[in-house]
C-alpha cells in the first residue's frame, strides 16, 4: 500500500490560484492512478478529478473543469492538482488518493493522504 502526504492548501481570495502535491511513499509511482477529492463543511465528499497511471488520461468533475488541471511526475512520485479561478464554493478540504485504475468512485481508492485544506475568501 502506499502513503501519500498532501500539501499546497492554504486561504487565497476567489480567483487567486494553489497548487497541491500529494507525495507518495511505498510502491512506485506508476503502479496506480491517483484522484482528487473534496469535502466541504457539511457536505459529503465528492471527485474532482483523477489521472492515469502515466498521466496519459485525465478526468474532471464538471465544476471544475477549465480550471483545475491534474498531472503528474511519476520520477518524483508526486502528483499535482493545480487550481485556478478559484471560487468561494471550492472551499473543501482536499484528498489525494491511489488506486489500481482511475476512477469517480472515490470505492475504487485504497490509500488516502491526510487532507489538506484550501479556503478561498470572497
Amino acid at each position: 500500500q502506499v502513503q501519500l502526504v498532501e500539501s499546497g492548501g492554504g486561504l487565497v481570495q476567489a480567483g487567486g490560484s494553489l497548487r497541491l502535491s500529494c507525495a507518495a511513499r511505498g510502491r512506485t509511482s506508476s503502479t496506480y492512478a491517483m484522484g482528487w477529492f473534496r469535502q466541504a463543511p457539511g457536505k459529503e465528499r465528492e471527485f474532482v478529478g483523477a489521472i492515469s497511471r502515466y498521466g496519459g488520461n485525465t478526468i474532471y468533475t464538471d465544476s471544475v473543469k477549465g480550471r483545475f488541471t491534474i498531472s503528474r511526475d511519476n520520477a518524483k512520485n508526486t502528483g499535482y492538482l493545480q487550481m485556478n479561478s478559484l471560487k468561494p464554493e471550492d472551499t473543501a478540504v482536499y484528498y489525494c488518493a491511489a488506486g489500481s485504475i482511475m476512477s469517480m468512485q472515490s470505492a475504487v481508492y485504497n490509500s488516502w493522504g491526510q487532507g489538506t485544506q484550501v479556503t478561498v475568501s470572497s
